[in-house]
């Protein structure tokens, strides 16, 4: 068992997020992971990614908050609102920000493979 107190959770910094705090709660400097890793992000008010893709299959939670997920797969832009306790999946390839429009700070749970699927 890995156990990581959020006190404690190793931040990180990831390219292109704005006004966030990303911290590493399993895997890669959190400790031992086979498969895949987990984050939280604390997104400020106007806290925000930018639109970009990436290879591996990306997952999350809104644990606190609300956030404009945006995302663009074959030139097609969709955008949600999510709220506290809504998930999402973004697909391999597909671009995608969030985006924090209100007041109040928001904070997102992310869970990723270490590396993408194997062609």
């Amino acid at each position: 068992m890995n156990v990581t107190r959020l006190n404690q959770a190793p931040e990180y910094v990831a390219p292109n997020h704005f006004d966030m705090q990303c911290l590493r709660l399993q895997g890669r400097e959190a400790g031992p992971a086979e498969q895949l890793w987990m984050g939280m992000s604390i997104l400020q008010p106007g806290g925000h990614t930018s639109l970009e893709g990436s290879p591996m299959e990306k997952h999350y939670m809104v644990l606190q908050g609300e956030l404009t997920l945006v995302s663009e797969l074959n030139g097609i832009e969709t955008r949600e609102v999510l709220r506290t306790w809504d998930s999402c999946r973004f697909a391999p390839g597909e671009q995608r920000q969030i985006v924090n429009h209100t007041t109040h700070e928001a904070r997102i749970l992310l869970a990723m493979p270490f590396a993408p699927p194997i062609a």
